[in-house]
């Protein structure tokens, strides 16, 4: 009988807040493997709109229905993190050529720190290749609505997060 390895994968970011293409991709990683780590970056040299408690509360309200999902947060390299929850896949979302670019590059850093964890990129629906986080935060900063941006789980706690102030 064979012992195998769970294929754990770390998915990253800052998710400020997590959107429909997050959730794509999420949703994409977990039919390739035994568990995906959402891992919201905690890094204080970026300016975020939500804290880190917030963004974790909103994704764990987008993602009930993906049994093999779980959220953390981490501080410092992604590399480092993946080593500790014994993960061997990064899990990255591409929606352009540009995205394409930066995170081929930012692969490769990940790639020359630890060789043995490997990234994954999937590709969003076309319907969700023109949604970024900061382009709902700049619909939420002039009061527009971000329904079609956000999974219902996020959206209803942002919206009660708004009208509470």
């Amino acid at each position: 009988m064979t012992n195998k390895k769970e294929k754990i994968a770390i998915y990253a970011g800052s998710f400020d807040p997590i959107t429909l293409g997050h959730i794509d991709v999420l949703k994409n990683g977990a039919k390739m493997f035994d568990k995906v780590i959402i891992a919201v970056a905690d890094n204080p040299n970026k300016k975020c709109m939500f804290s880190v408690e917030k963004r974790i509360k909103f994704i764990k309200n987008s993602i009930k229905d993906i049994p093999n999902a779980e959220v953390d947060s981490f501080k410092g390299l992604t590399v480092e993190y993946a080593k500790k929850k014994n993960a061997d896949i990064l899990l990255r979302g591409l929606r352009t050529t540009a995205d394409f670019e930066f995170e081929t590059q930012l692969s490769q850093n990940n790639r020359a720190i630890c060789e043995d964890i490997k990234t994954v990129f999937l590709i969003t629906k076309p319907e969700y290749s023109f949604i970024s986080s900061s382009a709902v935060k700049e619909i939420l900063i002039n009061k527009g609505d971000i329904s079609k941006f956000v999974p219902k789980g996020a959206y209803d706690l942002i919206q009660n997060q708004n009208q509470k102030g």
